[in-house]
């Protein structure tokens, strides 16, 4: 660096401070550098999952509500005071067992009566029998006049009418007894007493109690159209089959149950109309329930498998953005540059979705860091293994384990869709 002039300034009142700025910012503006170039910025870092291959089943899901098979309000057939209560409330009663009895005793008197009204009318029977016989013999040999012979025929026949008059009598009046020891109709659990001990009782008015049956039971839910018309349209393609030698599995799960294992049931009954209100039509299945656990009046999810189990590519759904309704993923090509991919998902298994078209097996998709990344943009991927139980099915093994059937045959025979 060359020596630079010294710089004289002829001004007495100048400072020496001010002489010596001057001297160093001149002094500064000989040795300027350029400034250094910045370094390139890092890749962003992703992470990166790849497309999978599950075995799965398809379905539908649907709300629905537990009722009983058989549901009979016990009522008095007759009129008379309540004497006697068997059960207890909300227990199990088998059929036949007795649950109440009414005061006998005026139909007890009533049977009394009839039952010897029948003796007379069988005793007069009896008698008019024998003389109808002899006054037929003699009017035979000409013995007996046509007017003596018509009044034994006629007495007899009108005795034998009264007798089936008297066995008439007595038929009701044994009902009517046998109406005073009410039992149960099926086996099942009985409710509430609804009238307390020694209170009269109408007959064919005054309810008792209610027996229900608990096992099995129904369950009853809605199928809106767009389902509708999907299960036929993938019948008439043959991707699912159609039967009516067997019933539609279905599956059920109350509202602590996080899957559908533990209940398996059969479509038993397919409305034979949509409701116009509603749009839906009204299924109704059967399932066991030797726990009781299916109390009629809850509310349940049902889940309604729709074809066989089936291979599918499937991604993390947290991988799936949308875009003005197009679904997209992020694939990470092999030199880690990002690309947009379009797709058509399908049904959801867990955390995991089906991927129906747009993706192959293998392919690497953006899970963690979307916000992050654009089309052609180089990042820095970090691979994170899908576990080997997600998305796995729990359908497709339970599905084979029950006789062949198919799980979408909402058929002809049931009055629904074939």
């Amino acid at each position: 660096m060359s020596a630079l002039p010294t710089l004289v300034v002829p001004l007495p009142r100048l400072g020496a401070n001010l002489m010596l700025a001057l001297v160093s910012t001149l002094a500064l503006a000989g040795c300027t550098r350029p400034e250094p170039s910045l370094a390139p910025p890092k890749p962003v870092e992703v992470i990166v999952s790849g497309a999978v291959i599950r075995e799965v089943v398809d379905f539908e899901d649907f709300t629905g509500r537990i009722e009983s098979m058989e549901r009979i309000d016990i009522r008095a057939r007759v009129t008379g005071h309540l004497l006697h209560i068997y059960f207890k409330d909300g227990e199990k009663v088998k059929k036949n067992a007795p649950l109440f009895d009414i005061d006998p005793s005026t139909y007890k008197a009533e049977f009394d009566r009839a039952e010897a009204s029948v003796g007379l009318a069988t005793l007069k029977v009896k008698r008019l029998k024998a003389d109808y016989e002899r006054a037929k013999g003699l009017f035979a040999n000409k013995a007996l006049g046509q007017e003596a012979f018509d009044k034994a025929s006629g007495d007899y026949h009108e005795a034998a009418g009264s007798e089936q008059v008297a066995l008439a009598t007595r038929k009701v009046a044994e009902v009517q007894l046998n109406y005073t020891k009410i039992v149960s109709p099926i086996d099942g659990v009985a409710g509430e007493a609804m009238i307390d001990q020694f209170n009269l009782v109408r007959a064919d008015e005054t309810v008792l109690t209610t027996v229900m049956s608990m096992d099995p039971v129904y369950a009853y839910f809605d199928v809106d159209e767009r389902t509708r018309l999907r299960l036929q349209r993938l019948m008439q393609e043959g991707k699912i089959r159609s039967s009516t030698e067997n019933e539609a599995i279905v599956l059920l799960a109350l509202s602590d149950e996080s899957d559908f294992k533990d209940h398996v049931g059969r479509v038993n009954f397919i409305d034979n109309h949509f409701n116009p209100t509603t749009g839906t039509m009204r299924l109704r299945a059967s399932f066991p329930n030797p726990n009781r656990l299916l109390t009629p009046g809850l509310f349940v999810r049902i889940r309604l498998p729709i074809g066989d189990p089936h291979v599918s590519v499937m991604v993390p759904e947290i991988a799936i953005g949308s875009d003005q309704g197009q679904k997209y993923v992020y694939v990470v090509s092999s030199d880690n540059e990002i690309a947009q991919r379009k797709i058509q998902i399908g049904m959801q298994v867990k955390s995991l979705r089906v991927v129906n078209d747009g993706l192959k097996e293998g392919e690497r998709v953006v899970i963690s860091g979307l916000q992050r990344v654009r089309p052609r943009l180089k990042v820095n991927a970090k691979d994170e293994q899908i576990p080997s139980t997600a998305g796995a099915s729990t359908l497709a093994p339970l599905l084979r384990a029950l006789p062949r059937s198919t799980a979408a045959s909402l058929s002809k025979a049931d009055g629904g869709i074939r």
